[in-house]
């Protein structure tokens, strides 16, 4: 059975370096065997089906691909249209009164649970908040992500320590579920 799946890649295409063109990336994902590949933005995120494998394989084996070729290492989430939908439909905040700088989506490669983040002064952060979901945190900045304190907090390396994390402004999340679902 054939399923199609994002793939959202950590860290490339930022400040001139870790440079991976997105039509290379096409490429290198039709070399894997995957079809309907189309890539989202220049921020790492491609759309493809696959009739192999599942999240996890799928992600290993795409990072394996992409450090042999570019030669650094891209730590890369796969996810398919259930889950991206699922995001959507669970959003904590209200999606449709905010702006998509507004409102992000960080992914998590595995689940993490609240104790992670317990030592957070959330009142402190007020009025951005964040959420967890299903292997996600939404995160709520009225002002945006450059301006957001909580957001400089939460990507600190001891609060992601084991897994990968990477976020995505909520226009891209919504995006990513409508090229999945084609």
């Amino acid at each position: 059975m054939t399923t199609t799946y994002a793939a959202l890649l950590r860290g490339i295409n930022v400040g001139g370096s870790r440079k991976v063109p997105m039509a290379d990336l096409r490429t290198l994902m039709e070399g894997l065997g995957h079809d309907g590949v189309r890539s989202y933005l220049q921020s790492g995120q491609a759309v493809f089906t696959a009739d192999h494998g599942d999240e996890e394989s799928l992600a290993a084996e795409l990072a394996a691909a992409i450090q042999k070729r570019f030669g650094f290492p891209v730590d890369v989430i796969v996810r398919d249209h259930a889950y991206l939908k699922a995001i959507v439909d669970d959003c904590p905040f209200p999606a449709a009164e905010l702006e998509g700088r507004q409102l992000h989506v960080t992914y998590f490669s595995a689940p993490v649970d609240a104790a992670r983040f317990a030592e957070i002064d959330r009142a402190a952060h007020l009025p951005e908040e964040f959420r967890l979901g299903d292997r996600a945190l939404y995160l709520y900045v009225p002002d945006g992500l450059g301006r957001s304190k909580l957001a400089e907090y939460l990507s600190r390396p001891r609060l992601n320590k084991g897994v990968i994390a990477t976020s995505r402004n909520w226009n891209t999340v919504v995006k990513l579920v409508e090229m999945t679902g084609e």
